[in-house]
């Protein structure tokens, strides 16, 4: 992919991508391949698109994110014409990417064995609730679904209520950032092979990879993991304070931050105090600490905190909500959040491409472009589709 100036951009620059599938965990994958340069042509169902067009708290904002730096195309993957202009995209394509349930793409003729035919070197993403395999692969499966048979939900939210969301799609998303994260494996074992693979993404398995020491946990110990709310249980002290205007996150579970944290607090006492003089202590003593400091520090302002806080090194911060974000100078600084060009919204703000690379930094090139905006580009450009073909495809609803 190229950028405004016509320049190659990105770490990714040389890889083609065919995006199949539709909502966030396919999607996600897509866009963080096309973020650092990769050209990523997606293939939406004709005149109904895929679904994130639609979806937003109010406007319809998330489309303009997860689609950035995509070209689309319009395709019916469900009729034989459709297929079989998908096996002639395989044909110079590195990566396809789909997040259908398992099975799907073999109905459709469009199984890893059949486009690997046309091109060994191809590298088939396949997302799921479940994976590929197993008896629970042909399941519908949504992240939320897997977020719970992951072990995160039962985790998340106060434990004197029922397992709460998290706030966003995080199944979805972990399971397509694995994806992306296996896709890059697999082009760099190809480098070696000359030969692609599958990678298997699963949500409960992406899930489940972040879950730290649970398993372990239970099998050596038997000790079970529940919901704690704002803290981690025996890490101390790491918690939402109240302030007198509001409230301040402060981590000082640290043998050494908790000693500056006494000081700062006109109490350098209680560092050698054996009751909180190491992390052990601490724990056992985690609600007594948590109600000192917090008697503390309802005594200042979050902003007169802050500074006590900073000034002794003591790890602490806001609770960021998106006004926050927009006005903090660390994010102006970085670029954390940029403008990008829209023909519809005046001033349109989105999270800018992350990880950043020295060298072959990545770039926002255009939101989530128009339905079908590519079509052009990619069936008569690039795959040398005559217009008269085209337009009796259009007409029998393949595209």
């Amino acid at each position: 992919m190229s950028d405004q100036t016509g320049m190659p951009f990105g770490a990714l620059q040389d890889l083609r991508v065919i995006e199949l599938g539709q909502l966030i965990a396919g999607p996600f994958c897509g866009q963080l391949l096309a973020d650092h340069g990769a050209e990523v042509i997606k293939v939406e169902q004709p005149v109904t698109g895929d679904p994130m067009r639609a979806w937003g708290r109010t406007e319809p904002l998330w489309w303009p994110v997860v689609g950035r730096n995509k070209k689309s195309i319009t395709l019916n993957l469900r009729v034989p014409d459709g297929q079989e202009i998908v096996k002639q995209l395989v044909r110079e394509a590195d990566i396809l990417v789909e997040n259908f349930r398992p099975g799907t793409m073999e109905k459709w003729s469009l199984g890893y064995d059949e486009l690997k035919a046309i091109n060994p070197r191809l590298i088939m993403v396949r997302v799921s609730g479940y994976g590929q395999t197993g008896p629970y692969a042909s399941r519908a499966g949504y992240g939320g679904i897997g977020e719970a048979m992951g072990g995160l939900r039962n985790l998340a939210g106060d434990p004197a209520t029922p397992p709460s969301r998290i706030g966003i799609s995080i199944g979805d998303s972990l399971a397509a950032t694995m994806a992306c994260l296996g896709a890059l494996m697999a082009v760099h074992a190809r480098e070696r092979t000359g030969e692609g693979q599958v990678v298997d993404s699963a949500i409960y398995e992406a899930v489940l990879t972040m879950m730290e020491s649970l398993i372990p946990e239970y099998t050596e110990t038997g000790y079970v993991r529940e919901r704690t709310g704002a803290i981690l249980p025996k890490v101390a002290p790491s918690n939402v304070y109240p302030t007198a205007d509001g409230e301040v996150l402060i981590g000082a579970n640290q043998d050494t931050v908790f000693r500056r944290l006494c000081a700062a607090m006109g109490r350098p006492e209680m560092a050698d105090d054996p009751k909180y003089a190491d992390h052990f202590a601490r724990g056992d003593r985690q609600q007594e600490l948590d109600d000192l400091i917090g008697e503390w520090s309802r005594g200042l302002t979050t902003q007169e905190t802050l500074d006590l806080m900073e000034e002794h090194a003591v790890p602490a911060g806001r609770i960021y909500k998106v006004q926050d974000m927009l006005e903090d100078p660390h994010y102006i600084a970085r670029d954390t959040i940029v403008e990008v060009d829209h023909p519809l919204y005046k001033k349109l703000f989105m999270q800018n491409v992350f990880p950043r690379l020295s060298e072959t930094p990545g770039d926002i090139q255009w939101p989530g472009p128009e339905l079908g905006q590519h079509n052009k580009e990619v069936y008569e450009d690039m795959l040398g589709i005559t217009p008269s073909r085209l337009e009796e495809l259009k007409a029998a609803g393949v595209i």
